[in-house]
């Protein structure tokens, strides 16, 4: 090293010693201050003199060094979430305690390391993202919450931080900032494309008026536009057991199916809302319609005044299809229990309809038997195999589902780190048109902030339970690298 290196180390040591004392080193000071090697600041100090020197001398040969930028994840680390939140960190740290399992890694790159910052502290998420900004962070995964994704996407994206949010919120979405959670949209989609893989082409959607219900009876829409498929008919019900059967009486046109079942005419087209008048013109008729369950006392519910005396035929006689051919639904638990009340009165058949669900179903799969033959999208268990073992041995328990996410953060930016060399998280590499595949199966990160994901989907069966029915989509052939 040249005079220079030598030059500042002196001046290091001396401001290092004098630090605080007012006094001029003396010969024995130093050599006390050179034994002490556990001092963190002169470590420090030397180092960073020595990597300057060593880069800017050496008979002018200068050694590449990567400069790894680390992940932050912003999770809730204390409070009511605190379990999840370390819970999700800890994948996260399994995720990057490894190399990317495609890429092999250059002598000079490390591992990036995570750097945690607590989303319920004090400065809340808006806090935590400041933190992981100030501290040359290159990626952030989280934060958990759509809220708190909001609160940090200006910060990260006027810093040009790229973030992976674990919320499922796609209204959250944008370049930059990356919705990693299962959305209504991916599950939609799936559904839909395998819909019409099997022959269906008319959809429908009888959905709760919540978040969720309106996330589902939005991305129905876009998918069937997608597909060029004609416009769902959507309805939306509040959660009591007469709304409920009204809503699907309507829906499917019910009154209208009855009074063709027994003879007499329909009425006027402008008695329905137009959409529904115009698909209950091409339904399918019931010549090839396997009767339903009767269910006599609830269809007189369902036929007031004149129709009243057509109980009978509906009662006893199948009724044609419903004006469409696919039927999503959105709820859960009790209210899901009225709708397939209101699925058995207003003869909606799976027979005639296939049934549709959100993966929320999955939990409680085993008491849907009475929907025997209903789908739903969610990931493929056994892509999670060889995360819940390696977790497992290392946290001496099974992880929780969300778990799942941010090991495939992690592991995403590790894989994205390797690929750029330990320099940092290029959008390009990131959107690579392949993919990456995770323990929730291969997904892909867009630029405008979505990911799509390549869900399972899984058949209710009669006794309850589901099975996997189909594995891969309707997308084209990939080149998943793991990660």
């Amino acid at each position: 090293m040249d005079r220079t290196y030598w030059f500042q180390l002196r001046k290091a040591v001396q401001a290092v010693t004098l630090s605080g004392t007012g006094r001029k080193p003396g010969p024995d000071r130093r050599a006390e201050y050179f034994r002490r090697a556990g001092s963190g600041r002169y470590l420090s100090g030397v180092a960073l003199l020595a990597l300057a020197a060593c880069s800017s001398g050496n008979n002018g040969v200068s050694p590449t060094v990567s400069v790894q930028r680390n992940v932050a994840v912003l999770l809730p680390l204390t409070g009511p979430n605190a379990v999840l939140g370390n819970e999700m960190l800890s994948a996260a740290r399994l995720a990057l305690s490894r190399p990317a399992g495609s890429t092999t890694l250059k002598a000079t790159t490390s591992l990036p390391q995570v750097d945690a910052h607590d989303t319920a502290g004090p400065g809340g998420a808006a806090g935590a993202a400041q933190a992981a900004i100030a501290a040359g962070d290159g990626i952030i995964l989280g934060p958990l919450t759509s809220p708190d994704t909001s609160l940090i996407a200006p910060a990260a994206l006027q810093a040009s931080v790229p973030v992976i949010a674990f919320t499922s919120d796609a209204n959250q979405k944008r370049p930059g900032v990356w919705v990693f959670g299962i959305t209504p949209q991916q599950q939609v989609d799936r559904l839909v494309a395998a819909g019409v893989a099997e022959g269906r082409h008319q959809f429908a959607a009888f959905l709760p008026d919540n978040p969720l219900g309106h996330a589902l009876g939005d991305a129905l829409i876009q998918s069937c536009h997608a597909k060029g498929l004609a416009d769902p008919l959507i309805a939306y019900h509040v959660n009591t057991p007469e709304a409920i059967s009204a809503g699907l009486a309507t829906l499917s046109a019910y009154d209208s199916r009855v009074a063709a079942a027994s003879g007499q005419a329909t009425g006027s087209a402008s008695d329905l809302p137009p959409d529904l008048a115009a698909a209950l013109s091409s339904a399918p008729k019931a010549d090839s319609v396997a009767p339903s369950d009767g269910n006599t006392a609830s269809a007189n519910k369902q036929i007031t005044g004149g129709e009243a005396g057509n109980a009978a035929t509906a009662a006893s006689q199948a009724l044609s299809a419903p004006p469409f051919d696919a039927l999503l639904l959105g709820d859960l638990g009790l209210s899901l229990k009225n709708v397939i009340d209101g699925l058995k009165t207003n003869q909606i058949s799976g027979s005639q309809v296939r049934l549709m669900g959100p993966g929320l179903w999955s939990a409680f799969s085993l008491k849907l038997g009475s929907i025997g033959g209903a789908w739903y999208a969610a990931p493929d268990p056994s892509d999670r195999k060889v995360f819940v073992q390696n977790f497992t041995t290392q946290m001496h328990r099974a992880p929780k589902p969300l778990a799942d996410l941010a090991y495939d953060a992690g592991a995403l930016a590790g894989s994205v780190s390797a690929s750029s060399g330990g320099k940092g998280y290029p959008v390009d590499i990131m959107t690579r048109s392949q993919g990456f595949t995770g323990v929730d199966g291969l997904f892909t990160l867009l630029p405008d902030g979505s990911t799509t994901r390549d869900l399972a989907i899984f058949e209710i069966q009669a006794g309850g339970g589901a099975r996997i029915i189909a594995t891969q989509s309707t997308r084209g052939p990939s080149a998943p690298d793991a990660i």
